[in-house]
């Protein structure tokens, strides 16, 4: 039995009967997964480097309920508050890393971060969505405003992001705003020679990026050369896969987080397929692929150009960045301290995959019925057909 009636006019009936219940229900599925993968990969993690032994998974819950909260909270939007908030959200994600690049904390050589109340805050997870969606609402008004220009408007944007991204540096981040505006020039329909362009513009700036930044280069000869230098999370990663099989070890019983630095974080997809084995690794890809595949299926559904770009664009950001976590993971691409979106510990990220995943939701909310189903009205007409013979 159904919560609400289909002639509920409440914003909270039309909410349900439009929303897409059964990505919501994905969305849930991967946090609880989440969950329950911090709890076993952060213990070893906290205590390594002398913090209380549930201090991540405290941090994790509580990052969590916001992100969720905003999830859900933004599925309620229009397309013109959508709009609104991602303009909001890019301007303050560009001041940020600008007071970031001046002020901000150093991790691991890079500069990224700002504490918050207690939390480091990470601002460039923030302008991947919000760059997504602006980019998505200037190149579908130049399809509707002869003049306008669009197009122009969105590569100056692209061109302030990645600037900003490499400055920090982040070539991960880079990349993966580079996919989204392609990503979304496709969707587009623009001229071939212009995602070719772009393409090749990107195998440029790796090659520039390898010969300029350390870590990049680092990286990248360990993937092609692990002899070449230190493979050691990458190894203990395979050999958390090797050690899981098919039914994996049980939930806590896993023995490679033990040494693995980042458990919990950036290998936490390695901490699964120890401790819950193939199968569950199978289902938590199923789960990715049906979100993807169930959000590109409801952009057949409209003829919005902005929705089919920003959701387009929302949804490459989501699958490159689970595809690169677990690519990393099993050494099929070089390594890259990338979130697994909904089950690592990361606070920014949470945060940014809430967000984006929210204005997915709101925009693919299928157009409000008058209360009469489909099937209804073919029995109403099969009747009156019967009637008039």
């Amino acid at each position: 039995m159904s919560l609400f009636a289909r002639t509920d006019k409440s914003a909270l009936g039309q909410w349900w009967w439009t929303v897409d219940r059964a990505m919501l229900a994905a969305f849930l599925v991967l946090a609880v997964f989440g969950v329950v993968l911090v709890a076993t990969a952060s213990p070893p993690v906290a205590e390594r480097i002398g913090l209380d032994y549930y201090h991540f998974l405290k941090r994790h819950v509580i990052i969590l309920v916001p992100a969720l909260t905003m999830l859900i909270g933004l599925s309620f939007f229009n397309h013109q508050q959508v709009r609104r908030l991602a303009t909001l959200a890019f301007t303050c994600s560009v001041v940020t890393m600008i007071v970031v690049l001046v002020s901000g904390v150093e991790i691991k050589g890079a500069q990224r971060w700002m504490h918050v109340f207690g939390f480091s805050l990470q601002p460039s997870e923030f302008i991947k969505p919000a760059f997504a969606i602006l980019a998505a609402w200037l190149m579908a008004l130049q399809k509707e405003k002869d003049g306008f220009p669009g197009n122009t408007i969105t590569a100056g944007l692209y061109l302030l992001t990645i600037t900003l991204l490499l400055l920090q540096p982040d070539l991960g981040m880079t990349v993966i705003v580079t996919a989204i505006w392609a990503a979304q020039i496709f969707l587009a329909g623009f001229p071939f020679r212009l995602l070719a362009g772009l393409m090749g513009l990107s195998v440029s700036g790796i090659v520039a990026a390898y010969f300029t930044f350390d870590h990049v280069q680092s990286r990248i000869d360990r993937y092609l050369h692990p002899a070449s230098g230190d493979t050691f999370q990458v190894d203990k990663s395979i050999e958390a896969f090797q050690n899981g099989g098919v039914f994996g070890t049980g939930p806590g019983q896993g023995t490679v987080k033990m040494g693995l630095p980042d458990a919990h974080a950036d290998f936490i997809f390695s901490v699964a397929a120890e401790e819950m084995g193939l199968i569950f690794v199978l289902i938590l890809l199923g789960i990715y692929g049906f979100i993807l595949l169930r959000g590109y299926n409801r952009l057949m559904d409209t003829g919005d150009m902005f929705v089919v770009l920003a959701v387009g664009g929302l949804l490459t950001m989501f699958g490159l960045q689970a595809l690169v976590h677990m690519g990393s993971s099993l050494h099929l691409l070089p390594t890259k301290g990338m979130t697994l979106p909904l089950i690592s510990y990361g606070g920014s990220s949470l945060l940014s995959i809430g967000f984006s995943m929210g204005v997915v939701l709101a925009l693919t909310r299928r157009k409000n019925r008058t209360g009469v189903s489909k099937a209804g009205l073919s029995l109403v007409s099969a009747k009156q057909q019967d009637a008039a013979s």
